[in-house]
């Protein structure tokens, strides 16, 4: 059984902890607001953004003049995977569950022959798949220095797609990053962003637009654009995602400080109870020898 300064030095630093824990879980609960906040005013641009893409990519696909980023390449061998993550952890399984859902599409598509490599974009994802993926790397995207998250760090990012494919070096690309739904919730997500995918449900709605040019100019303007747009969206949702897992998580760890703190108090008690009954047992019977 642990001393009784053990236990009184056990139950300070546990209280430190708490303290720790719970400083973290405010911060991350002022994040959040912000975080949540621009994600969900990103939204309507990007669902806009997809809806207008939808029109133009079921009027021009097929066509000889369809843009490379909507026609693709023709082939489904070689496979991008763009998994962003954050640069710091204590946020639950909020990376691990991003890398997971990267990790089996990966093991999937090698099992059925075709090749991968990876762009990390966050440190945790660099960390975790550098194991058995790190021969897959091509680029790392170093965000430890971004206070808050712009659309110039999503320009960078698609730039560097789109540069990789117009070298040829992949046919598929595709995003993985973590959809914020609420605090409790945050679902990773994979979103193929090369070739462009039309969306169940969004044709119909731009049935009645008649678009001057023609839809494969405008589609060679738009299509990098919408690839950005998409990228800064996952960044959005991902720093939404993140802080409401690292507030759920905090907050766990502090109630999870508080009980240990109960625990160790009452054993303390015990102890000490224990302690001085044995005194005054030995007192008490140094008396009556006397």
């Amino acid at each position: 059984m642990p001393s009784l300064k053990a236990l009184k030095t056990r139950i300070g630093s546990v209280k430190n902890t708490r303290k720790i824990t719970k400083a973290m879980q405010m911060v991350a609960a002022a994040k959040l607001r912000r975080a949540q906040e621009a994600a969900e005013a990103a939204r309507p641009y990007a669902d806009r953004m997809s809806a207008v893409m939808a029109g133009l990519t079921a009027a021009a696909s097929g066509s000889d003049g369809a843009p490379r980023l909507l026609a693709g390449t023709g082939e489904d061998r070689r496979h991008l995977l763009v998994v962003l993550t954050s640069e710091r952890g204590l946020a639950g399984g909020f990376n691990s569950a991003i890398v997971k859902l990267a990790r089996q599409q990966a093991e999937t598509l090698l099992g059925q022959g075709k090749e991968v490599a990876i762009v990390t974009v966050g440190k945790k994802a660099r960390e975790q798949l550098r194991r058995d993926m790190g021969n897959r790397f091509v680029h790392h995207v170093d965000m430890s220095e971004v206070k808050r998250v712009g659309y110039e760090n999503a320009r960078e990012i698609a730039q560097g797609i789109l540069e990789r494919f117009e070298a040829g070096d992949f046919d598929v690309a595709t995003l993985f990053y973590s959809r914020f739904e609420s605090v409790i919730s945050q679902i990773p997500t994979a979103r193929q962003i090369i070739p462009a995918v039309i969306e169940e449900g969004q044709v119909e709605a731009n049935a009645l637009y008649d678009y001057e040019p023609g839809e494969e100019a405008i589609l060679s303007e738009l299509l990098p654009r919408s690839i950005t747009t998409q990228v800064f969206a996952a960044l959005l949702e991902n720093a939404a995602s993140e802080q409401g897992a690292r507030m759920t998580a905090m907050d766990n760890a502090t109630r999870n400080a508080g009980d240990m703190i109960d625990r160790l108090t009452t054993q303390y008690n015990r102890s000490r109870q224990a302690a001085i009954t044995t005194e005054l047992i030995e007192i008490i019977a140094g008396a009556e020898a006397l």
